[in-house]
């Protein structure tokens, strides 16, 4: 069940956007749970964004799997973003789309899904945050921050770069900054003391035993370091 506090009629403009929470789905990381039901609890926990991944799931399973998102976000009122695939988040009516390094230029996505889409992009090197900040990227997805096991594609000097480099990035640029990679509750205060926006999570929420109670924790530990 979604709960009433939550239930939002539309997404909140880009000028308020929370990323205090943000689900990044991983099937292989949800045991035995669908992604439509880690989603819905982590919104009944009260997170703020979601994006489809499922890195190992084949498009078409993850356009199936985005069109249950999209009625389940919808209706909270919570931005659904895609990972990669700017042509899946036309195809779903997703909020937007994340890029990495591989994935189409920031103005080319923005040409395919309009001024309104929230796009946002990968960085791990203050020079790399500055360029996608002037290409016109929304947000800053910045990691890893500590070692993890969820992107086995990311070069030794993109993993564990520490709360270091997130302020460093945080302090060069003006959009919001993501912390992400091996986040959890235990370390997720740090990344908000370094100047991160929010913290974007993949296993801390979608293996934990109840997925609603770890997003809730994680949305109390990002307020509380931040006052």
């Amino acid at each position: 069940m979604i709960s009433n506090a939550r239930v939002r009629a539309t997404p909140p403009p880009l000028a308020r956007m929370d990323y205090s929470v943000y689900l990044v789905t991983g099937a292989s990381h949800s045991a035995g749970r669908t992604t439509p039901e880690i989603v819905a609890a982590a919104i009944d926990g009260g997170v703020d964004i979601v994006q489809l991944r499922d890195k190992d799931r084949s498009v078409r399973e993850r356009f199936a799997v985005g069109r249950k998102l999209r009625e389940l976000t919808r209706a909270a009122g919570v931005p659904l973003l895609v990972n990669d695939r700017a042509d899946l988040a036309q195809a779903i009516d997703a909020d937007g789309v994340h890029l990495g390094d591989d994935d189409l230029p920031v103005d080319v996505a923005r040409d395919l899904l309009g001024d309104d889409a929230i796009i946002g992009r990968s960085a791990s090197f203050v020079e790399d945050a500055r360029a996608a900040e002037q290409a016109g990227a929304d947000y800053l997805g910045v990691g890893a921050v500590y070692a993890t096991g969820s992107k086995a594609d990311i070069d030794d000097d993109e993993s564990g770069i520490g709360p270091e480099r997130v302020a460093a990035i945080a302090d060069a640029v003006s959009i919001p900054v993501v912390g992400i990679g091996g986040i959890t509750a235990d370390n997720a205060g740090p990344v908000i003391e370094a100047g991160a926006d929010g913290v974007a999570v993949i296993s801390a929420i979608t293996a934990a035993e109840d997925p609603a109670a770890a997003t809730r924790r994680l949305g109390e530990i990002v307020a509380e370091t931040r006052s």
